[in-house]
């Protein structure tokens, strides 16, 4: 049976407490001499520890579903309708996404207050971790096709053991399952009983480790660290993200979620509260994903083989929130900057953000990036990436939310729901 931890509440409860509690303990610790150090040496190891449990699920979890779910449809009847539909629907979103974080910026103008010392301060505060991001990219490379190469493994392997290469696990399980669907049902049924064994006993484990949650969630919440000032003066540009990634939540995704899948939008977004509280105090939608998939199946009754196909993949190419997010950035940094961007580099910012928001792994911070990429792309000096460091912390849990929120949308409007 799975453990019980104040089981009155049910654990969405549990993990709002815990939430509410650590920011509770985050905002005294820095009143207190010693507390950030206390909070970072003794409260945030078990979030550490939390966060490292659920990506230890993620990637056996990923690679058996799909694997199980591919092979269990045929590829000529299901698989191929489902995953065009699927990359449409991803597509769309990411662009309309996209398309409102630039019109928001470019209403808004959040870079046209920060002031020039702001800026000097800024670039002097976070210009080692600018340095990190750019020797990261380096690694990568420096165009899209860069990032498309690193999605193709020469070690399957070695991709099970990098959270970050998700997309390579996701191209593995496919080719593998969809050349498992060719062969006879009596050669494939018992890998397939074997990986559906697997897969239950992974979800058990997940149900162990979502009943610490709550402790996991307020130790990564009391050791947030954030210079206060300095988001104060950002405050315009942390709104600008926040309202747009709010349209996408309570707008867009309603309008599919009801307009293809003919559910209420209350009922959806009751159910993935756990998978979005999840999301929000692990700033990681690959963390978030055995969650996103016990309520998706288990809330709303979608198959479980389309289910798992799509948020497998939507985890690894639907990052809704990383694009809008990008939008605003590169565009408030372009304001803070006086660079005039014409409807040629809008364009471009467009594409680019889509693009790169698919090599974007779906780990805490990996946004950062794929950003390079798109300030590259229009010309903007990548040294003020310093300028959105500040709040990044903040929104990238938010956008995490908007991420899981897409590949659950997906589910819903694409995997017909189970009768009886």
């Amino acid at each position: 049976m799975t453990p019980k931890l104040f089981p009155r509440l049910d654990l969405h409860w549990k993990i709002i407490l815990g939430i509410f509690l650590g920011l509770i303990v985050s905002v005294a610790a820095h009143q207190i001499p010693s507390g950030v150090y206390f909070t970072q040496t003794y409260i945030k190891p078990f979030g550490t520890i939390f966060i490292r449990l659920l990506q230890l699920m993620a990637i056996p979890l990923l690679l058996t579903s799909l694997i199980s779910g591919v092979a269990g449809m045929r590829t000529e009847n299901s698989l191929a309708p489902l995953s065009l539909r699927t990359l449409l629907l991803f597509a769309f979103t990411c662009i309309t996404s996209t398309t409102i974080g630039i019109a928001l910026a470019s209403w808004i103008q959040p870079g046209a207050v920060v002031s020039s010392d702001i800026a000097v301060e800024l670039t002097k505060t976070y210009a080692m971790d600018v340095s990190k991001a750019i020797e990261m990219k380096q690694n990568v490379g420096d165009s899209f096709l860069s990032l498309v190469v690193q999605w193709v493994p020469s070690n399957i392997f070695y991709a099970f053991t990098q959270n970050s290469m998700m997309l390579s696990v996701v191209l593995f399980s496919i080719l593998f399952g969809a050349a498992a669907a060719q062969l006879p049902p009596t050669t494939i049924q018992p890998t397939l009983q074997l990986l559906e064994s697997i897969q239950q006993i992974l979800l058990q484990v997940v149900n162990y480790i979502m009943a610490v949650a709550p402790f996991g969630v307020f130790a990564l919440m009391a050791s947030i660290q954030l210079d206060w000032n300095i988001l104060l003066s950002l405050l315009l540009y942390m709104l600008t993200v926040a309202i747009g990634l709010s349209i996408i939540l309570f707008l867009l995704y309603p309008s599919i979620v009801y307009g293809l899948g003919r559910m209420p939008y209350r009922f959806f977004f009751k159910t993935m509260q756990p998978a979005f509280l999840t999301a929000f105090s692990t700033s990681s939608s690959v963390a978030t994903l055995p969650v996103t998939m016990r309520c998706v199946v288990d809330g709303f009754k979608i198959p479980k083989a389309a289910a798992h196909f799509i948020l497998s993949l939507g985890t690894t190419v639907n990052m809704d929130g990383t694009a809008l997010y990008q939008a605003v950035a590169t565009l408030f940094i372009a304001q803070v900057m006086g660079i005039e961007l014409g409807m040629a580099e809008l364009i471009t910012i467009i594409f680019t953000c889509t693009l790169a928001s698919v090599g974007a792994a779906g780990v805490p911070g990996a946004g950062m990036i794929t950003m390079i990429i798109v300030l590259q792309s229009v010309g903007i000096p990548v040294e003020a990436l310093a300028f959105i460091l500040a709040p990044d912390r903040l929104l990238d849990m938010y956008r995490s939310v908007i991420n899981v929120a897409g590949d659950a949308t997906a589910a819903v409007a694409l995997g017909e729901k189970e009768t009886g």
